[in-house]
């Protein structure tokens, strides 16, 4: 027979060798709106299968080519999804239990069956058939992603193993490259300390007291590596002055000549010339050119002043004119801090001492920064303008309003005394 009912339906599949029973059981089926397809022999019925899916087989007991259940335990091999449904008043009822369970057969409909009772097994089968197939379509689903996973997984790892053997070689090779760059300084200083091993020991002098102060938290990276590597090539200009002038300028810088003065006051410009060619930074050629400014603006190449003259070359000046006036160190501070304000900037006066530890505090007291005042510090010392102005007495708990001014005051005229505070 042919098929009928709606064709996008799920198909069902009825056989039955009593053609009246058949077609009543048919019609039945369509009535509800389901595609059935009827035949009354089981073997035809095998062939259909191999053919075409069928979502629920039905299927008569006593049939003289095949048992019913053996036509459907052998439809189970052909198509496992379909819900089968046994129909017979003959059978015992052990046997239906066990092919139930053995999960031959879905149901069992004893014959004479009621129509709402039949329907709603064929409901029930259908969605029984349903969640098999949807569930063997997101296995499959799940097992091919879970195939792409394991090939993505793989691939990762392969990319992951290689950025760690490319990192491993950028590592080494930046390792390299800083060796290197060390390297350099260090042969600058040698070259230095060949020229004039006077000239070596001061740069070796000056370095370390700039890796002490950069090492605080009052520099960003850029400020900290200028101030660093600005202490290594900031005297390399000097190399282009005749040594005799040098030492005349040590001895005596007096009795030098305009010509001579000038010399030596351009070797900044040459010196940052030559350490474009170990570091091109920026800033580190401002720092170098401007490491001799004073705050004043009556420094030299360029007579910059104030907050013109780039930070680390107001610490960097501080610590070349320390290392460089030969003085003892309690002479050295008395005049660096008699010079606070003029040629230094006193913020920078205020960080070499806090940092290089040369003047001794009692222990109650320490020094901080403009930067570093906070509300409820009490002043270990008198705060004083350029004309000798009380500005905030010794032993005055701060507030916020009276830091405010004290830092206004600063910008407009630069308080040059130390920041003492009590601990």
């Amino acid at each position: 027979m042919k098929p009928s009912g709606d064709p996008h339906s799920p198909s069902i599949l009825v056989v039955d060798d009593e053609a009246i029973v058949l077609s009543a059981l048919k019609e039945t089926l369509e009535r509800d709106g389901h595609h059935v397809t009827a035949t009354t022999s089981p073997l035809k019925a095998l062939e259909l299968l191999r053919r075409e899916d069928f979502a629920v087989i039905i299927s008569d007991h006593r049939m003289p080519e095949m048992m019913g259940l053996d036509f459907l335990i052998e439809s189970r091999k052909i198509r496992p999804h379909a819900s089968r449904i046994l129909i017979t008043a003959v059978l015992s009822l052990p046997t239906i239990v066990e092919a139930i369970n053995k999960g031959e057969i879905f149901r069992f409909v004893a014959k004479p069956w009621l129509r709402e009772e039949l329907s709603a097994t064929i409901r029930n089968a259908l969605h029984r058939h349903q969640l098999v197939t949807e569930n063997e379509r997101l296995t499959a689903q799940t097992q091919d992603l879970n195939a792409r996973l394991m090939v993505a997984n793989a691939s990762l790892a392969r990319q992951v193993k290689d950025l760690e053997q490319k990192k491993s070689a950028l590592d080494e090779a930046n390792r390299e490259l800083s060796t290197s760059y060390d390297h350099s300084l260090d042969l600058c200083r040698r070259i230095l300390a060949t020229y004039d091993p006077y000239l070596g020991g001061q740069t070796k002098a000056v370095v370390e007291i700039a890796q002490c102060m950069a090492a605080t938290d009052h520099f960003n990276d850029q400020e900290r590596h200028a101030l660093r590597t600005s202490a290594w090539l900031c005297d390399l200009g000097l190399i282009g002055i005749p040594r005799e002038l040098l030492r005349g300028f040590r001895l005596n810088p007096a009795r030098l000549s305009e010509p001579e003065r000038e010399s030596i006051q351009t070797h900044p410009i040459y010196s940052q010339t030559l350490a474009s060619y170990v570091d091109p930074s920026p800033l580190l050629a401002e720092t170098i050119r401007a490491h001799h400014e004073r705050f004043d603006g009556e420094g030299f190449p360029d007579g910059l002043r104030g907050l013109s003259i780039p930070w680390p070359a107001r610490c960097l000046a501080i610590i070349v004119w320390f290392v460089e006036s030969g003085l003892s160190k309690d002479k050295a501070i008395n005049a660096i801090m008699a010079e606070s304000g003029k040629a230094f900037d006193p913020e920078a006066v205020r960080l070499f001492l806090k940092t290089t530890d040369l003047v001794q505090l009692p222990r109650q007291v320490r020094e901080i920064m403009m930067e570093e005042l906070e509300p409820g510090m009490i002043l270990a010392n008198g705060l004083y303008s350029p004309h000798g102005l009380l500005l905030v007495g010794e032993g005055q708990t701060l507030s916020a309003s009276t830091i405010s001014k004290i830092r206004n005051h600063n910008l407009i005229s630069a308080i040059s005394q130390r920041l003492l505070v009590y601990s």
